[in-house]
């Protein structure tokens, strides 16, 4: 059969992207200007890069962006106040914490303290739970990336067969209710499932967020399935010369499902890029909900 369609996760996040501002002018107009504040404790590389990212989409969409650092030392009260100031200022309209927090900061009693409304990763246990009734205010952006992408592929989700690895609370659970809710029959594993393969070939769609590089193969996927891999791992690779360099890696191994699947997303390029445009729609969100809680 033909090679997989590589699913563009870049040209979704840049389509989002143009509603996004849109979005953002339209609140303008009415008076509203979005404004995202994101809160980083100590210096984590990761969590530079990902700030300076944030920085540069908001500045292009039209949404106000701060970043708050506090020190690698600060305790869970430090962390705490600044989210009850954030949470008590109207003229922030969406908090995110960064992660890792230090290991002396319990990171779901910090996600807990931000108001629902303002939640713009959707990680309150609020907005979580809320998801399993249908109404969220503002849903997990990861699963909602994912619920995204699987409708640019144009694969009918009612009656389909989905099996989603990985159970984590903000990204495997929240897409297994977004899929069941779509009317797709939801079967939950995870990296130690007995014959995870036998659970996989029967997908018509797999999703993947089990944080385990190279979990997924060929031999797990079903001829034309689609494959959506949430993973980001990354691992260290030893050429020919005995040269080690780093690579960003998903929990599929690429070039061999996308020889099985039917379309599969790409790590880096795929879910990556359309999770980060979800936070800025979310950020929309949250601004229009907090409007509306006022007029």
């Amino acid at each position: 059969m033909p090679e997989a369609t590589i699913i563009d996760g870049n040209a979704v996040a840049g389509r989002i992207q143009q509603e996004v501002c849109r979005q953002v002018a339209d609140l303008k107009a009415r008076g509203v200007s979005p404004r995202l504040v994101a809160v980083l404790v100590g210096e984590p590389p990761a969590g530079l890069v990902y700030a300076r990212s944030q920085e540069r989409i908001c500045r292009k969409t039209g949404i106000i962006y701060d970043l708050v650092r506090l020190p690698v030392e600060c305790d869970a009260h430090c962390v705490e106040q600044q989210i009850r100031r954030l949470n008590e200022d109207p003229t922030v309209t969406g908090i995110m914490l960064h992660m890792p927090l230090p290991p002396w900061i319990d990171a779901p009693s910090m996600q807990y303290r931000i108001d629902p409304y303002k939640d713009v990763e959707g990680v309150n246990p609020a907005n979580i739970g809320l998801v399993f009734y249908g109404q969220p205010i503002i849903a997990p952006c990861t699963a909602l990336a994912v619920v995204e992408l699987i409708g640019t592929v144009g694969i009918a989700l009612r009656g389909a067969h989905a099996v989603v690895v990985g159970q984590g609370a903000i990204v495997g659970r929240p897409i297994s209710v977004l899929l069941a809710q779509k009317d797709a029959t939801v079967t939950s594993c995870n990296e130690f499932t007995p014959d995870l393969a036998g659970h996989t070939r029967r997908a018509d769609l797999l999703v993947v967020a089990a944080g385990r590089a190279g979990l997924i193969t060929a031999e797990h996927v079903r001829p034309g399935a689609v494959v959506i891999d949430v993973g980001i791992n990354r691992v260290t690779v030893t050429g020919p010369d005995g040269h080690q360099t780093a690579r960003t890696v998903g929990d599929v191994v690429f070039e061999e499902v996308r020889c099985v699947a039917s379309a599969v997303t790409p790590v880096p390029g795929g879910v990556g890029p359309v999770t980060v445009s979800m936070l800025l729609r979310n950020t929309v969100e949250a601004a229009r909900k907090q409007l509306a809680r006022t007029t």
